[in-house]
């Protein structure tokens, strides 16, 4: 094969790959008009801002391949004659006149939106590139000196196997040994603290009523038993609060994830369809920042590859195992297959799309569901109860019956009742909410 057949093959699948691009606008396009989600939009176009800028760079790549291909032979120059030797003051009158000088001048003044650029240009600072070390925590090379013996035989006998998959899953950056040693000694430092607490409560007393606090008026023993509970229940509660907090920290990042990965997963689905290398798309999602939490998956992917030496389904599998959400876990194995497999990667990502963006509008139904309920709830329990309670204790006072407030007490009760009621309401909300 010659170079001009080679360039002719590299000119046909560039305008091959361009008609896709341009088939993938024109259905971003139509998808955009139809759409009534503006989250859904923003997305759109900024696939559609990606698209373009293929679209330039292959028609960069066309022109270039066009000038490469000759079908005709250039011309040969030929040799300049001889001019007969011509007097200095004829030659000066052939040459350009000023007044052709000074419009040349004029032409190549650059106009004020050129000047604009220009300034913007040389304003334009260049960014350098930092490398940040980040150094061990006073607290952590702590408890790595008091207790990293302890744990790493714990490691080693492999008795946390699950706290040392919740560390990887959870992105903590904590190795098992570092983390055990800081369970280790936060609970020694709870230890002291419910020591501390337990002497306080056994010789006083802490009301609401001035002075606050009093002195013990019981016998020791009497109060020993009331108090001995701190001692158990402070160190016990802190050691099962830091040991589960990687798996809590684990299903928030996940349900983080899930709430991305619908609309990721539309973006990746149509920059497959201009047939770029698979690897190509994780940076490009990446490079958005629109999507936080999936950025640092695939940022281990992309890690897996260049850093570890790993090939792309590899490290796929690898990220597969490692990842805190399910249905990412499935993304990551689907597409290893598929690519395994040789299967078409534009169809997979179509469809898991459409599945993961069903799936996503299936869970906010039930937060709708959901709201409606609490907001019933709401109603009979802030505006109504307090209303009746308020009748009830206003009738006792009035009767004579049972505990009789006076009407600044009653208000400062139902004022303080319905505050507790609406901060619950809105951090339950909150907590529940589809972001």
């Amino acid at each position: 094969m010659n170079d001009k057949e080679k360039y002719l093959k590299e000119l046909k699948s560039n305008i091959s790959k361009q008609k896709k691009i341009v088939k993938e606008l024109n259905s971003f396009s139509n998808y955009i008009q139809k759409s009534d989600d503006e989250k859904e939009k923003k997305i759109a176009l900024s696939q559609i801002n990606s698209l373009k800028q293929s679209l330039r760079k292959n028609s960069e790549e066309i022109s270039a391949n066009l000038k490469k291909i000759y079908f005709t032979k250039p011309l040969v120059e030929k040799q300049p004659e001889k001019i007969q030797a011509t007097p200095k003051k004829e030659v000066q009158k052939k040459t350009s006149s000023p007044v052709k000088k000074e419009k040349l001048k004029g032409d190549l003044k650059p106009e004020i939106l050129e000047k604009e650029t220009i300034k913007r240009i040389k304003k334009k600072e260049k960014k350098e590139i930092v490398e940040k070390k980040k150094k061990p925590k006073w607290y952590a090379k702590t408890a790595n000196k008091l207790f990293s013996k302890i744990s790493f035989s714990v490691v080693n006998k492999k008795a946390l196997q699950t706290l040392e998959r919740d560390l990887i899953k959870a992105n903590l950056q904590y190795t098992p040994t570092t983390y055990i040693s800081l369970i280790l000694f936060t609970t020694l430092i709870s230890i002291l603290a419910a020591i501390l607490l337990f002497l306080f409560f056994l010789f006083f007393n802490f009301g609401v009523e001035l002075p606050i606090i009093t002195r013990v008026t019981e016998s020791i023993g009497a109060r020993f038993l009331k108090v001995f509970w701190i001692l158990l229940v402070v160190p016990l509660g802190t050691f099962l609060m830091i040991y589960f907090y990687p798996s809590m920290e684990k299903k928030s990042i996940e349900h983080k994830i899930n709430l991305e990965l619908p609309f990721a997963a539309i973006n990746m689905a149509a920059i497959s369809g201009s047939m770029i290398d698979p690897s190509k798309i994780f940076n490009i999602i990446i490079s958005t920042k629109e999507y936080p939490y999936l950025s640092k998956e695939f940022t281990k992917v992309i890690n897996e590859i260049n850093i570890y030496g790993y090939n792309f389904v590899s490290a796929l599998r690898n990220a597969a195992f490692n990842s805190p959400s399910k249905k990412l876990s499935e993304l990551f194995s689907g597409l290893a297959t598929t690519i395994n497999s040789g299967g078409d990667l534009p169809e997979f990502f179509d469809e898991r799309s459409k599945t993961l963006l069903f799936e996503h509008k299936l869970e906010r139904e039930k937060y709708t569901k959901a709201a409606e309920t609490f907001m019933d709830i709401y109603i009979s329990v802030v505006i109504a109860a307090p209303m009746i309670l308020m009748l009830l204790l206003m009738m006792m006072k009035v009767s004579g019956l049972g505990l009789s407030f006076s009407t600044s007490t009653i208000t400062l009760l139902m004022v303080l009742g319905v505050t507790v009621i609406n901060i619950f309401f809105i951090t339950f909300l909150h907590m529940k909410k589809t972001e």
